[in-house]
C-alpha cells in the first residue's frame, strides 16, 4: 500500500506543479493558484508516508 500511496502523492505534486506553470504562461491565475493547492497537497501526503515509514 505505501508504494502506491507514495506513487499517487507524487503525481498529485507533478500534476499540481504542471497546472501552475500553465496558469502562469496563460495568465489565467485561478488554474495556478489551484496548481499551487495541488502541488502544497501532494507534498504534504508524501511527507505524511515519509514519517509513517520511520515508525515501521
Amino acid at each position: 500500500m505505501g508504494i502506491f500511496d507514495k506513487a499517487k502523492d507524487k503525481t498529485q505534486s507533478l500534476k499540481g506543479e504542471a497546472k501552475q506553470r500553465i496558469g502562469g504562461a496563460t495568465g489565467d491565475e485561478s488554474l495556478q493558484a489551484e496548481g499551487k493547492k495541488d502541488q502544497v497537497v501532494g507534498d504534504l501526503k508524501g511527507a505524511g508516508e515519509k514519517v509513517k515509514d520511520a515508525f515501521k
